[in-house]
């Protein structure tokens, strides 16, 4: 740096000579030469803060044999720390959803490996098959069904159950939890019983699809949490925790990080309806595209009066047709498995989300029968 600005380190004796060289003009006299052009530091010191050598890095010290057993006892009390492995000893089969879920049916191909769980790697002692995660022993269901009695404890009398009723079935009630399309899902028993820390009952306001189906709803609530429905009117719920019920003993819920893709299962309409052929089956789906709808369906509506609706109108018709616009094509399937279980009846066609359902031939013979 010297080189390139050789004025910083002029001596004294320099400055003099070149104050000397400069030529005495009287009509200049007046004009100063700045200070700052001859400022140096004293000749003893090379100091150049801005331009300083950068230090070399140190090396670091070599560990002793006592630090490296320090470490490794800190790796494993951090691999102690990180270890959330859950054991839980609820007497049922885990799965996304209890409600909208048929167990005795298999899957065909899933559409994400069967390895990754959706409760995290290593935070579950059970192992995740695609669809469940199944339980390791079988337990005592009667030594479970006695607990949960004594939790319940005596049943609410009619006095007890109106004021519980008043207390939580508004709409502005704090305690509530909405069900939706995916029914009756694992986290929702979470969810119930931070509920039941604070509150008696919890408010449950059901929606779509499950509300075609209102008993298997209920009965996968008191099934699942272990309280008791004291209160049902259309789509509100009341569930009750019991008398006995104590939060600090409260059974243990492992919560599920995501949603897990559904499976793929076999095809739900086939190409030609059992008991008819190609041509009868064409006829019956053109007949029910250009009949008038029974009725309208709405997206996450409330169809609890929809299977009843259905059972009459197969008492004069033969195929009638179920107007799903803006449901979406999942929900529109959903709805036909539904109702070919509960009317029973035969889906024969979903297109442009109209469904199209056959009551079958089985009512015919009956009624020849008969």
């Amino acid at each position: 740096m010297s080189k390139l600005f050789p004025w910083r380190h002029l001596t004294r004796q320099a400055q003099n000579t070149l104050y000397s060289k400069i030529p005495s003009i009287p009509s200049l006299s007046f004009i100063k030469i700045p200070h700052f052009l001859f400022h140096s530091q004293p000749e003893e010191e090379d100091f150049d803060p801005p331009f300083s050598p950068t230090l070399k890095p140190r090396k670091p010290n070599k560990k002793k044999k006592g630090e490296k057993k320090q470490n490794a006892s800190s790796t494993e009390d951090c691999e102690k720390v990180h270890n959330f492995t859950v054991n839980s000893d609820l007497p049922f089969d885990y799965r996304y959803s209890y409600s909208e879920t048929n167990p005795a049916v298999e899957p065909i191909g899933f559409r994400e490996p069967t390895r990754f769980s959706p409760f995290g790697p290593g935070r579950l002692d059970r192992k995740w098959t695609g669809t469940s995660a199944p339980r390791l022993q079988s337990g005592d269901l009667e030594k479970v069904a006695e607990e949960r009695r004594l939790v319940l404890g005596e049943p609410l009398s009619e006095e007890e159950t109106a004021e519980l009723v008043e207390k939580y079935r508004h709409d502005d009630c704090s305690r509530q939890i909405n069900l939706g399309r995916g029914g009756v899902t694992h986290n929702m028993l979470e969810d119930i019983h931070s509920h039941w820390k604070r509150a008696e009952a919890v408010r449950i306001k059901c929606l779509g699809v499950p509300t075609l189906d209102m008993d298997n709803v209920c009965s996968h609530l008191e099934d699942k949490s272990g309280g008791k429905v004291v209160y049902r009117h259309i789509n509100i719920l009341l569930l009750y925790r019991g008398r006995n019920y104590d939060p600090k003993s409260r059974p243990t819920v492992p919560v599920m990080l995501w949603k897990p893709l559904a499976p793929i299962y076999p095809k739900l309409v086939k190409n030609v309806a059992d008991g008819l052929a190609f041509e009868e089956t064409k006829a019956m789906r053109n007949k029910g595209l250009n009949s008038p709808p029974l009725t309208k369906l709405s997206r996450n509506g409330v169809y609890v009066y929809v299977v009843d609706k259905v059972r009459v109108a197969f008492e004069t018709e033969e195929v009638i047709r179920l107007d799903c616009t803006h449901v979406g094509t999942s929900d529109c399937k959903r709805i036909g498995v539904k109702l070919r279980d509960l009317v029973p009846c035969v889906p024969i066609l979903f297109k442009d989300e109209q469904i199209i359902l056959w009551r079958g031939k089985k009512d015919e013979e009956q009624n020849s029968g008969s």
